[in-house]
């Protein structure tokens, strides 16, 4: 479910999709995209932690070997990313669900054998803060742009 984002990133394109939730959307995908830049695109590179597998003797993973590095978990900050901006900028019935299920995301990673817990941690933390700078930031993009349009 959290293979490259792509839960998250379908619900994100499904919420812009329904003018109703385009908004919701739109910062859904703003976190998604602030998750990846600073996860996997800076944080990964800067620490490029080895994977727990690659430490622990006997350890079986129960998934396909990841080529990244371990340090911070991308489907964390993905799965809180997402999930954040969504309980941030819905009504909670919604977004307290999908915080449930980015947790249980997040968990399985360790489970799975391919993150330390610090790991998790730390996608947890830049999840919340992805999700978050995007429903500050999405909504003043979109009023500029909109009142661009306008003139």
């Amino acid at each position: 479910m959290g293979n490259g984002g792509i839960f998250w990133v379908l619900l994100a394109l499904i919420l812009i999709a329904v003018p109703r939730t385009r908004r919701i959307g739109l910062i859904t995908a703003g976190a998604l995209i602030f998750s990846f830049l600073i996860n996997n695109i800076v944080l990964k590179h800067v620490f490029n932690r080895v994977r727990p597998y690659e430490l622990i003797e006997g350890l079986q993973i129960l998934v396909k070997k990841p080529e990244d590095a371990s340090f911070p978990s991308g489907h964390t900050g993905a799965s809180l990313a997402a999930s954040w901006a969504v309980f941030r900028s819905s009504p909670k019935k919604y977004g307290i669900p999908l915080i449930i299920l980015a947790l249980l995301i997040s968990f399985s990673r360790l489970y799975v054998g391919v993150h330390f817990p610090t790991d998790v941690l730390a996608g947890l933390v830049t999840g919340i803060l992805s999700g978050e700078l995007a429903f500050r930031l999405v909504p003043a993009l979109i009023s500029r742009l909109t009142e661009r349009e306008e003139k």
